[in-house]
C-alpha cells in the first residue's frame, strides 16, 4: 500500500508516533466533512475499497482482526486507543538456525493458549488453583501464504506431539530454560512464551516464521460474538462431558445437523477433543470452523456498518497478542492486506501427518516419511491444492549454462539430521554424503563444521552467482538422484550447500520423502476452504438421545 493510501485511511505510524494531533490535522488538505474526525478521507477511501473489501476478510478470528483494523481507521485518538489494546512480545526467544528464504512467502504461527490467569478466562473453564500457572499452547497452527499471494496453507500441529524444545529465554523474566529432546510441544509456551514455541516449530519444520499471534479463551469468545456466529455441523447429537473412563470435557452440547454457534459454545467447539475422538479430530473441527468463518464473513456486508466495524476492531485488538514487529494497527493492517487476495478455493487446512509416540500411545510424533513431505512443500512454496492456474511446463535444466566440471564445484555438506522429532543427529552423516559426492567426481565436496538441524534435505546455491550456480547445484542433485525441487537459491550461502536433512538419516539413496512435488499424504486430512459439505462424526460414548 502506498504512503498516501495509508495517510488517507489515517493509519500512518510515522504521523501518529511522532506528531501531535494538531500537526496531523494540519497535514490534511481540503475542507473536513461534517462530523468526520479525519476530514472524511477515511470514509471516502473506504467507499472506494468497498467492493474489494467484501472479498478481503479471510478465514479465522485472528486474520479477521488484521483486516478489520484496515477499515476502522477514524483518526488519531482512535488509532491510539487501538494501539493501547494490542499486547506485544518478542518474535523469537529460542535457539534456531532456520534462515528466511529469499522468496516473498509469508509464514505466521497462530497460537491458542489455555491461560486461566484472568477472571474472564476462569469463568470459561479450569480450576481456580490453576490461576497464575504459565499457559500452554492448546492450538498450534502454521500459516503459509505463497510468495505470489495466490494460495494459503494452514497446518495444525497436535498439541500432544513430542518434539525437541530448544534452549529458550523468557523475555519478561530473563529466566533461561535448557534444551530438552523429549517434551510435548504445547509445553514450549511455558519455556519462554510464544517466541519459544516459534523457535520450536521452526526447528521442527525447517520453515522460517515471520510472525506469531496468540489468542486466549476469553479472546475466542469475544471474537466469535463479534463475527456474529459461525456455522458448524455434527452428524449425531454431541455432548462432550465426563465419562467413567474419561474425566473432563469441553461441555459442548449440540443437536445433530448444521447450526450457528456463538461465544462460549464456539470456544467449546474449538476445544472439544474426546467427542471428536482425538487431537486429530479436534484439528479437523477447528479447520471446519475456520473455513466456515470465511464464508460467513463473505456473506456479510460489514463494511457499510461503521458501528459494527468498530466493535470488531475493539474485539480483535483486545483478543490478540502479537510479535512486536507487527504490534501497531497500521502494521497489522499492512499484514492483513497481504492476505486479502487468497480465494477460499485456494485455502487448504491440514494436519501434520502423525505417528504414535512409542513412549506414550496418547502422544504423537511426526510421521518420519509423510511429515517431511508437508514441510518440504512449505519450505519450497509449493501449493497444497490443484485449483490454481495451470503453469507451463518447467524449462529443462539444460536451458541454462552448462554446469562446471564436477571437480571445480565446491560443495559444503551440512549435517541436518537432528531436525526430526528426537533432535538426535546421525554423527558423521555429512562426511558420508560428502564421500558419495567425491565418488561422483565432486572432489571439492567437504563437510561443514557446524550442524544445521533441518526436517528436510535441501540444496542451496548463492543467489549472487545466478544461473551458473543453479546449474552447478542441479549437477549435485543429479549426481545424488535428488529431486530438482529441492534446489533453491539463497542469499545466505557462499557456495553450493547441501543440507542432509532428517528425511535422509541413512543409506546412499535418497528416499524422496521431502520431495516438494510429492503427493500430499492422506493422513494430513486436507480440507479445502470452499468445501461446505463437511460434518463432524461424534465418538459413540458422547452421543445423546
Amino acid at each position: 500500500m502506498t504512503d498516501r493510501g495509508v495517510r488517507d485511511l489515517g493509519w500512518d505510524d510515522s504521523l501518529y508516533e511522532t506528531r501531535p494531533q494538531h500537526e496531523a490535522d494540519a497535514a490534511r488538505t481540503g475542507p473536513p466533512a461534517p462530523g468526520a474526525p479525519d476530514g472524511g478521507r477515511a470514509q471516502r477511501a473506504a467507499g472506494t475499497r468497498r467492493r474489494r473489501g467484501r472479498r478481503a476478510l479471510r478465514w479465522t478470528a485472528v486474520v479477521l482482526a488484521l483486516l478489520i483494523l484496515g477499515t476502522a481507521g477514524a483518526g488519531y485518538a482512535y488509532y491510539q486507543h487501538l494501539s493501547h489494546n494490542i499486547r506485544k512480545g518478542k518474535r523469537n526467544s529460542g535457539a534456531s538456525n532456520v534462515h528466511k528464504t529469499p522468496t516473498n512467502a509469508l509464514n505466521i504461527l497462530l497460537l491458542g493458549s489455555d491461560s486461566r490467569n484472568t477472571d474472564a478466562n476462569l469463568k470459561l473453564g479450569g480450576a481456580k488453583y490453576t490461576r497464575g500457572d504459565k499457559p500452554r499452547a492448546d492450538v498450534i497452527m502454521l500459516v503459509h501464504v505463497s510468495a505470489d499471494r495466490s494460495n494459503m496453507s494452514v497446518v495444525s500441529i497436535p498439541r500432544d506431539t513430542r518434539v525437541p524444545i530448544p534452549k529458550c529465554t523468557d523475555p519478561k523474566t530473563g529466566e533461561t530454560f535448557p534444551a530438552t529432546t523429549h517434551a510435548i510441544i504445547n509445553e514450549s509456551l511455558t519455556h519462554g512464551g510464544p517466541g519459544c514455541t516459534l523457535a520450536t516449530v521452526q526447528n521442527l519444520t525447517g520453515v522460517y516464521i515471520d510472525h506469531w499471534m496468540m489468542i486466549d479463551f476469553a479472546g475466542v469468545v469475544k471474537m466469535a460474538d463479534a463475527v456474529g456466529g459461525v456455522e458448524v455441523c455434527v452428524r449425531q447429537n454431541v455432548w462432550d462431558h465426563p465419562t467413567p473412563d474419561q474425566p473432563g470435557g469441553s461441555g459442548l452440547k449440540l443437536k445433530a445437523g448444521r447450526q450457528k454457534i456463538y461465544g462460549k459454545t464456539a470456544l467449546q467447539w474449538l476445544r472439544t477433543r474426546h467427542a471428536f475422538e482425538s487431537d486429530l479430530g479436534r484439528a479437523e473441527a477447528q479447520h471446519m470452523y475456520m473455513n466456515s468463518m470465511v464464508r460467513e464473513l463473505r456473506s456479510q456486508n460489514v463494511f457499510t456498518d461503521s458501528g459494527r466495524l468498530r466493535n470488531l476492531a475493539e474485539a480483535a485488538t483486545k483478543a490478540l497478542q502479537v510479535s512486536e514487529e507487527i504490534g501497531t494497527p497500521k502494521k497489522l493492517y499492512d499484514l492483513g492486506m497481504e492476505l486479502k487476495s487468497v480465494p477460499s478455493k485456494r485455502i487448504t487446512m491440514l494436519t501434520m501427518p502423525p505417528a504414535t509416540d512409542p513412549e506414550n500411545d496418547q502422544h504423537y510424533i511426526p510421521d518420519a516419511v509423510n511429515a517431511p513431505r508437508v514441510w518440504a512443500k512449505l519450505v519450497h512454496d509449493v501449493p497444497f491444492d490443484d485449483n490454481g492456474a495451470k503453469k507451463p511446463p518447467k524449462k529443462p535444466a539444460e536451458s541454462g549454462p552448462p554446469a562446471r566440471p564436477a571437480a571445480d564445484i565446491p560443495v559444503a555438506v551440512v549435517n541436518g539430521t537432528a531436525g526430526d522429532s528426537t533432535g538426535t543427529p546421525v554423527n558423521g552423516r555429512a562426511g558420508v554424503v560428502a564421500g558419495l559426492l567425491a565418488g561422483q567426481g565432486f572432489t571439492g565436496a567437504v563437510k561443514a563444521a557446524e550442524a544445521q538441524p533441518s526436517a528436510t534435505t535441501a540444496i542451496a546455491y548463492p543467489a549472487a552467482q545466478g544461473a551458473q550456480a543453479r546449474s552447478d547445484a542441479l549437477a549435485v542433485a543429479k549426481a545424488l538422484k535428488l529431486p530438482v525441487g529441492l534446489v533453491k537459491e539463497s542469499s545466505h550461502v557462499a557456495s553450493v550447500t547441501l543440507v542432509v536433512g532428517a528425511d535422509w538419516r541413512e543409506g546412499t539413496a535418497y528416499a524422496g520423502g521431502a520431495d516438494p512435488d510429492a503427493k500430499l499424504p492422506d493422513s494430513a486430512g486436507a480440507l479445502n476452504g470452499s468445501d461446505k459439505s463437511t460434518c463432524m462424526p461424534v465418538y459413540a460414548p458422547y452421543r445423546w438421545q
